[in-house]
């Protein structure tokens, strides 16, 4: 096991969702912590990443920067997330490999999965088709970092190891309409009704999709764990291991917040992939990893920190 206590760690995308818990969770280990802001180091540009290893010198980086959105802003931005993700993950990997660092953690996601990838998605099944269109440049821009973790392995005997984080949730989510995710905007959608008497909302799709949803804070701590314990090329799920529609998740949602009115399905308006949950058996064999929180727990524990930030 590798112990973090003493040793210097950059998180990039430290400031984010994600990176706030990571950063809270190293710090409880006793890692000295180095978040680099995106004013400061654009890690698209080589000379920043370059930078960032002389300033912050450290023994472990965990990349988990990325331009991610949902399905509306991967739509609008399929160029821009695809080349932003490549250049950060590559740049970062590469410089880290030069730096002669102890171990460099990347961070996929679960849009680097095939559309219609077999449930529950387990990680050999990676390669076995085109992730779903809305998402693909994001998601392929991602996987590619396991990619150069493998060969860079092989080539280097570079310390690089690949997790797969399902969809994420909770406190400190990002709750921007332009760019939030299905939780958040949901949550937001019905305050916002509530808040104006509205007798309805409309969610896109016909609801039969389905999602798994990990809470950010103990995707954290499988981070974490994978970090200490972690040190093969395979890839690794960190999930919670079940799934719900998106219908029973707009009907648990508003009956959480309060919101009674009527719920309209834009039908014209894309899915996404018809269905995601996860085989979480690797992450539990290999560095003891089991999601904590139960769904409605963690959704409770978001819905009322996004109450403590609304006026009044």
């Amino acid at each position: 096991m590798r112990v973090l206590k003493g040793k210097r760690i950059v998180v990039t995308g430290g400031a984010g969702f994600l990176g706030s818990f990571v950063v809270d969770k190293l710090k409880e280990r006793g890692a000295g912590v180095f978040v680099p802001r995106s004013a400061v180091y654009d890690l698209v540009e080589r000379d920043a990443c370059k930078r960032l290893y002389k300033d912050a010198r450290p023994d472990i980086v965990i990349h988990l920067a990325a331009k991610v959105g949902g399905i509306g802003a991967n739509r609008e931005n399929p160029g821009k997330f695809f080349f932003d993700n490549l250049m950060m993950g590559a740049l970062m990997m590469e410089e880290g490999r030069l730096f002669g660092i102890e171990k460099f953690v990347a961070l996929g996601t679960i849009c680097a999965y095939p559309k219609f990838t077999p449930v529950p998605f387990k990680e050999e099944n990676l390669w076995n088709g085109y992730p779903e269109e809305t998402n693909a440049p994001y998601g392929i821009a991602k996987k590619m970092l396991l990619v150069q973790s493998e060969a860079y392995r092989e080539q280097y005997g570079f310390n690089s190891i690949y997790l797969l984080p399902v969809n994420l949730y909770g406190p400190r989510d990002n709750f921007d309409p332009a760019s939030s995710h299905v939780i958040p905007a949901l949550i937001k959608k019905c305050f916002d009704a509530i808040d104006a008497g509205a007798p309805s909302i409309t969610v896109w799709g016909t609801g039969r999709a389905t999602r798994e949803f990990l809470y950010a804070e103990d995707a954290a701590e499988g981070i974490a764990l994978a970090t200490e314990k972690y040190e093969k090329p395979e890839p690794v799920n960190l999930g919670a291991g079940f799934e719900i529609s998106i219908r029973e998740l707009v009907q648990l949602i508003a009956k959480l917040t309060g919101f009674k009115g009527e719920i309209i399905w834009d039908t014209a308006k894309p899915d996404g992939q018809p269905r995601r949950c996860l085989d979480v058996t690797r992450a539990e064999k290999e560095f003891g990893f089991r999601a904590a929180t139960g769904f409605e727990e963690g959704l409770r524990n978001t819905i009322e920190w996004y109450k403590s930030l609304l006026p009044g």
